[in-house]
């Protein structure tokens, strides 16, 4: 609990700065902006997760293709699985985010301007919208796109079934998926609990799927792939 409310104090400045910092570079035009959406989400993910005494290690790294945009799928059962990577996934990113982020003062602002996604999991029409959008970012040469197919945290632990969404979106594209595992995110802070646990979250990074091969009707087939790929270099980063 100490962790937590540690978090809410110092997070809360870091979290006006983090959103006064993109104010002030949108307001210089979008050069400005993407100079400083590239490094300040960075900084302010790193902070907070030296508040609560976070260390994140990084595996294979090399796996992410900064020249090229690809669709980034991770487990989640954590807030912390958000920030390590918003903290230490290489490359230009945007994160597809659910919509309620959007209504946390400052911290909303900020990563609609940064040009992060907001999805309505609950509408499906506008869900599918924003899935346009991340196709318009990919199609365009843009950042990586990262995304969490289990839909929400999940409160076992337990890789959870896929949604389809980021798939479908990887096929329309071409951007090969890479499957990504946080490890110890759980451990530091569970889905439902206001305890912060100090501790070691690793990522680790598999192998790219190509999707060339892939048509739209083979959304399954992709999507279940995926899973098994997920759940596989899980398994193999636990029992390291």
């Amino acid at each position: 609990m100490i962790r937590f409310m540690a978090m809410v104090v110092l997070g809360i400045p870091a979290t006006i700065w983090y959103a006064s910092r993109i104010a002030w570079a949108v307001s210089r035009g979008s050069e400005a902006a993407d100079c400083v959406c590239a490094e300040v989400p960075r900084a302010w993910a790193r902070v907070l997760l030296r508040i609560a005494g976070v260390r994140v290690e990084l595996e294979a790294e090399e796996r992410i293709d900064a020249g090229a945009p690809q669709v980034v799928v991770a487990n989640h059962s954590s807030w912390f699985d958000v920030l390590s990577l918003a903290g230490f996934c290489p490359g230009p990113y945007v994160f597809v985010a659910k919509k309620e982020v959007a209504l946390v003062p400052f911290l909303g602002f900020a990563v609609g301007a940064c040009g992060h996604i907001f999805i309505d999991r609950a509408d499906r029409n506008l869900a599918v919208k924003s899935l346009e959008i991340a196709r318009e970012r990919l199609e365009d040469g843009g950042p990586s796109i990262i995304m969490f197919p289990e839909g929400t945290r999940s409160a076992s632990g337990e890789l959870q079934p896929f949604k389809k969404g980021p798939f479908v979106l990887a096929i329309q594209t071409g951007a090969d998926v890479v499957p990504t595992a946080v490890i110890g995110a759980r451990d530091v802070m569970r889905k439902g609990s206001l305890f912060v646990r100090p501790g070691t979250i690793r990522i680790r990074f598999g192998s790219a799927i190509p999707v060339g091969s892939y048509d739209i009707e083979q959304r399954d087939e992709l999507t279940d792939r995926a899973w098994r790929a997920l759940r596989d270099l899980r398994a193999s980063a636990e029992s390291a």
